[in-house]
């Protein structure tokens, strides 16, 4: 799969599957003074080279347009996977907890849902309470066993919510960060 990126003065702006992204950058850097802006450019990049490029980016790297909220939401996730969090699944109300705002779950949820930066910031790691619960439940079980649930695979048997790439492609990209 190709990914297009979208860069201003060499910052990452968005990351997509298509040019969703492109027409808000366009308007948002519209906005800015002339002199503020030297060059904006897209190019495309493969999965592999997505993931390599994701290990060495700083959050200094993006240039985001958002409410301070929104890039409140995505410097927690961006975190996650790039050092000062356990990279793994989490629910929205636990991202809802991180950035400060735990009765926030929708706002934050609404921020996770128009990341501009696929798999940088791995929103693809928030999925639904309930499937949450349920791996939960599961991986308690599985301590009881004779493996210690080493040999428990939850992925395809549970809900990872929607994606805006779909749900397959979320799933592709757990497997890829998560290594599963």
């Amino acid at each position: 799969m190709n990914w297009i990126v979208t860069e201003i003065d060499g910052k990452i702006a968005s990351v997509a599957a298509d040019y969703r992204h492109f027409k808000r950058i366009a308007a948002e850097v519209a906005a800015l003074p002339p002199e503020s802006v030297g060059s904006v450019g897209t190019r495309k990049i493969s999965t592999e080279e997505l993931k390599e490029a994701a290990q060495f980016l700083t959050w200094e790297d993006l240039r985001l347009f958002g409410s301070d909220f929104q890039k409140g939401v995505w410097k927690a996730l961006f975190d996650l996977s790039h050092g000062s969090g356990e990279l793994r699944l989490y629910s929205y109300s636990e991202l809802a907890a991180m950035v400060d705002n735990p009765l926030g779950v929708r706002a934050v949820a609404h921020a996770v849902a128009i990341n501009p930066v696929a798999y940088v910031i791995p929103c693809h790691l928030i999925v639904p309470k309930e499937s949450m619960d349920r791996i939960n439940d599961i991986l308690s079980t599985a301590l009881k066993t004779l493996f210690q649930g080493s040999d428990v695979y939850l992925l395809d048997s549970i809900d990872v919510g929607e994606y805006a790439y779909g749900k397959d492609l979320k799933r592709e990209l757990i497997k890829l960060q998560l290594g599963r």
